[in-house]
């Protein structure tokens, strides 16, 4: 019966060491604590999930802001823009976009593909081309 304790708390242990440590992509950090200290998450990789709030598009750069209920923050992304209102979650590195003064932006860089949606199917139209 001493083997089964052990072996039951060796198991406990193992468990709890997968969940915690091993999913960290699938629990979302709170904007918030990112926000509040930039320093700890600066080149981390991140999980964060809200609703958009605001798209942005030029030539050069995509980004959104996605809000949850402890802050915003910049999604910069070379994936096809969400929806306004969308509710998603976000998996990028941490970074400091620049930084004057006191005052400094930052963004999460989204991980992943151009056209790369979760199921690593593109949502960008292809040209299809005949040859002659």
């Amino acid at each position: 019966m001493h083997k089964n304790s052990i072996l039951r708390a060796g198991l406990a242990i193992l468990f709890s060491s997968l969940i915690l440590f091993g999913c960290s992509g699938v629990f979302s950090t709170p904007i918030g604590k990112i926000l509040a200290d930039p320093r700890a998450y600066a080149g981390k990789t991140v999980t964060v999930s809200g609703e958009v709030t605001q798209i942005f598009s030029l030539v050069f750069i995509k980004y959104f802001r996605l809000r949850d209920e402890t802050g915003e923050i910049i999604i910069v992304t070379d994936k096809p823009l969400p929806k306004v209102g969308t509710k998603i979650k976000v998996k990028g590195t941490a970074q400091e976009a620049f930084s004057i003064g006191d005052q400094q932006l930052i963004v999460i860089v989204e991980q992943g593909k151009p056209g790369e949606t979760k199921q690593g199917v593109s949502q960008q139209k292809g040209i299809e081309t005949k040859e002659g």
